[in-house]
């Protein structure tokens, strides 16, 4: 996927063959833990929920790439750049491999698993343009018109992702749902990795 600055993103991965990769509250709270450090560096965390085998993410891109510190991985402004130390760019393509990677090791050794947890790639769509949109929601049967404003996509988007679990029945509410950041709308919780400030500007809620 080639992200663009500036626009918001629909990114979501599921277990292969849609088994499961959350097992205890932990592997969630680690999880959730490693979007802060792998995917908050480039942008804006407008929603978030995992579910037992798949997790959905909404981001606001600002940055497409990074630089890190070769020695020990630091992520450094580009205005703080210092001669004689090697940097390298990371992209935010490589971050999210990074995360299901280094996620995936944990638990292979707490549970005496194999392989890879989640299907080889990764999808992230840009919800602002209708083709995008269309392709995320359409086996969900959501019902998206031909005449939906574009300012409108980023809160079927947001819907959407907080419906999950209401959806597979899990719970009853959103809100019932403690691995979403639906009860950080609600007030019910403060977490940190969304900006609800900036959010306001594309969505209710």
């Amino acid at each position: 996927m080639n992200f663009e600055k500036n626009r918001i993103y629909h990114i979501y991965n599921q277990g292969n063959n849609r088994k499961k990769i959350f097992f205890e509250r932990k592997n969630y709270q680690l999880f959730k833990y490693k979007i802060t450090d792998f995917i908050s560096p480039y942008g804006d965390i407008l929603a978030w929920c995992l579910m037992p085998n798949h997790f959905h993410i909404m981001l606001l891109v600002n940055e497409v790439e990074l630089y890190y510190e070769e020695k020990y991985g630091k992520l450094i402004e580009e205005s703080k750049i210092k001669e004689g130390v090697f940097y390298k760019k990371r992209v935010l393509n490589d971050s999210i491999g990074i995360l299901l990677r280094s996620y995936t090791r944990i638990i292979n050794a707490e549970n005496e698993f194999t392989g890879s947890l989640f299907r080889k790639r990764s999808k992230a769509s840009a919800i602002n343009s209708f083709k995008g949109l269309q392709q995320n929601f359409w086996k969900s049967k959501i019902a998206i018109s031909n005449m939906l404003p574009e300012n409108q996509y980023a809160q079927v988007c947001f819907n959407y992702i907080h419906h999950n679990p209401v959806k597979a029945g899990l719970v009853k509410k959103d809100t019932d749902w403690e691995y979403s950041s639906a009860r950080d709308y609600a007030n019910l919780r403060r977490n940190g990795i969304i900006n609800k400030q900036l959010a306001e500007t594309y969505v209710d809620f």
